[in-house]
């Protein structure tokens, strides 16, 4: 018995190791963590249960018969976040660069598979430099097993990517297919191909953080959603995160009530919006002051800036937050923020948290560049998730809602639950200018006339009214009670329930 116990503890002790001490130390002159160290971060103290310690590797060629390291490249396991639990795996770059094997695949599979069983999030640490090439196709099937199980639990449980080292060729498909990815500036980078090989192929010179690194898919590609300093800054701020979300599909999100009451009023609301319609306003001071103690997710804030979208709570309920931003394309919608917000809403769909919607579109970007880019598809991929969505949707138009991004932006047509205005929203097909050229196209050359027609335009229709006197708006509330109003939305749609009709799945425009 003395014999196995020495056996067990000098097993563990070589799986704490992994690739032993001067990788560890190459590891810390990066400026990252080990594996294991990030889990000790992520997890509360003393939570962390882990699998599969002993697993090796089974290949045999090329000499690795005689080169095993207990638990394979990667910690796999569960445990809690603020009293909430977690599944994790967490790759380790000092076995083998965190290749991937076929015992490496298992191993995530098996946390996968229990994730699903028991309804709880998967966080994926990834540190690893690809496929494990001396195990060949074993390690593509691997990929595989974990791609086919990352596409089972989307809209299931929560799954959320931590890139904190490379991450290239097939390890980047299975980040891609979770809801959000994190990345650490200048010590990770994704790509499908690396810069040897596209300078083969293409003859581009270009860099790995040129390529794939945290800038790149947080301000260029919109791969990531948020980029942080270091290790330490995006496991914390992964912890932030993980309070939003509930803990599957069954769920709803957690309450965290706060000392922000309901009622509170801010009266600078009512100066927000200048008075010329053509000057730009911060949306996110809106949102700031709106949501409880000021406390703002915001997700992909430096991609697609024209749109802003994030969690933070009312009332101590999660919410989802979509807002044209009018500091950016005058909050116009374009190709990347159709694709940004209708991702988001689908997420929020999928796992009960209502959305509010604060409008103020111009309508989408005009030009050849959006045309050609396909913006009618992509257009239809908000327009497809607003409507698709079945959760608490409110919406609340602070200036301008202009043609069809009137429609697409969580109107009452799309099934919008609570649709306000504020006192100066236009609700128009389009700006007074453009629509008055085109009615009465025959007085261009009276510029007098014109003017007497825009104004007179801009009296009928600059204005919520006309929508509200047809019910697609509900109330026209003044700004400063906007945080009032939607929590009492929010009380009255709790037990809001509605399906969409049978379907194996709908086909949305991708």
């Amino acid at each position: 018995m003395q014999n196995i116990i020495e056996q067990l503890e000098e097993q563990r002790v070589a799986a704490r190791l992994g690739g032993g001490q001067k990788r560890i130390d190459a590891q810390h002159g990066k400026g990252k963590l080990t594996a294991r160290e990030r889990i000790e971060v992520l997890l509360d103290e003393g939570t962390f249960e882990e699998w599969d310690m002993f697993v090796e590797h089974r290949c045999t060629d090329f000499g690795m018969e005689d080169n095993k390291i207990p638990g394979d490249g990667v910690v796999t396991g569960y445990g809690m976040i603020n009293g909430r639990l977690a599944f994790v795996y967490s790759q380790d770059f000092t076995v083998y660069g965190g290749a991937l094997s076929e015992t490496h695949a298992e191993k995530i599979c098996k946390v996968m598979d229990q994730a699903m069983k028991v309804g709880a999030p998967v966080i994926g640490l990834n540190d690893s430099g690809g496929a494990r090439i001396q195990e060949g196709v074993a390690s593509l099937g691997g990929y595989a097993e974990v791609f086919q199980r990352n596409v089972m639990a989307s809209g299931v449980v929560p799954q959320i990517s931590m890139i904190m080292g490379p991450s290239a060729g097939g390890a980047v498909y299975s980040p891609a297919l979770t809801d959000f990815i994190f990345m650490v500036k200048d010590t990770s980078y994704m790509f499908v191909t690396g810069p040897e090989v596209v300078k083969t192929v293409t003859h581009e010179e270009v860099t790995a953080e040129e390529l794939g690194g945290a800038l790149t898919h947080t301000t260029k590609s919109g791969v990531a959603d948020r980029a942080f300093e270091n290790d330490v800054e995006a496991l914390l701020m992964l912890r932030r995160l993980y309070n939003y979300l509930p803990l599957n599909n069954r769920e709803k999100a957690p309450v965290r009530k706060s000392g922000d009451t309901i009622d509170r009023v801010d009266m600078s609301l009512d100066t927000l919006v200048p008075d010329n319609p053509n000057k730009a306003y911060d949306m996110k001071e809106l949102i700031l002051k709106t949501v409880d103690d000021g406390d703002f997710f915001e997700l992909q804030p430096d991609y697609a800036k024209n749109i802003l979208i994030g969690f933070a709570r009312i009332d101590g309920q999660t919410v989802g937050i979509v807002a044209n931003q009018p500091l950016v394309l005058a909050g116009c919608l374009d190709i990347k923020s159709s694709i940004k917000a209708a991702r988001f809403v689908r997420f929020c769909d999928a796992f009960n948290i209502p959305v509010i919607t604060f409008v103020d579109v111009p309508g989408f970007m005009p030009g050849t560049s959006q045309e050609y880019g396909g913006i009618i598809k992509h257009g239809a991929k908000l327009l497809y998730a607003y409507a698709e969505c079945t959760v608490p949707k409110i919406t609340v138009i602070t200036r301008k809602a202009y043609g069809g991004a009137y429609d697409v932006m969580a109107s009452k047509h799309l099934r919008g639950d609570v649709n306000f205005a504020w006192p100066h929203a236009e609700i128009a097909v389009m700006g007074a200018k453009g629509a008055v050229e085109i009615i009465f196209r025959e007085d261009k050359g009276d510029p007098e006339k014109l003017a007497a027609k825009e104004a007179e335009y801009k009296a009928r229709f600059a204005n919520p009214f006309v929508a509200a006197n047809r019910g697609y708006i509900d109330d026209v509330i003044m700004p400063h009670n906007t945080r009032k109003r939607i929590a009492r939305s929010l009380v009255m749609l709790k037990e809001k329930k509605i399906e969409n009709p049978w379907r194996k799945h709908g086909n949305i425009p991708l």
